[in-house]
C-alpha cells in the first residue's frame, strides 16, 4: 500500500508518521487489496478544543473509503480514524466474500 501523508498548518511529525505507518500497515496486511492511503493531518481553532484533525482516504477496488476525526490530540484522533476505517473495510470485505 502507497502512503501519502500532508500536513496542514503544522510542521510534519517523525513520530506521528511512524505511529500512521504502524497502523496501516496492519491494515495493508489484512486488507491486501488496499491501494492507496491518504492522510491529512491538520489543525483548526475550535472553540470545544478539538482542533486537530486526521483525514484518511483509502483506495480499494469499489468506492473509496474515507474517515475523519476531531480529537485535542493527533493520536486519538488518528486511533479513531482508524478504527471508523477497520469497520469500513470490514464490510467491504464481507461483500467480497458472498460474490
Amino acid at each position: 500500500m502507497v502512503v501519502n501523508i500532508q500536513y496542514q498548518k503544522m510542521k510534519s511529525s517523525e513520530s506521528l508518521n511512524k505511529l500512521l505507518l504502524k497502523k496501516l500497515e496492519r491494515l495493508g496486511k489484512k486488507y491486501s487489496w488496499v491501494i492507496k492511503a491518504n492522510v491529512l493531518f491538520k489543525m483548526e481553532h475550535d472553540k470545544a478544543g478539538e482542533d486537530n484533525i486526521c483525514e484518511i482516504e483509502l483506495s480499494a477496488p469499489g468506492p473509496r473509503l474515507f474517515a475523519k476525526s476531531k480529537s485535542h490530540d493527533f493520536e486519538k484522533s488518528m486511533a479513531e480514524t482508524v478504527d471508523d476505517l477497520k469497520r469500513q473495510l470490514e464490510k467491504r470485505q464481507g461483500v467480497f466474500i458472498r460474490h
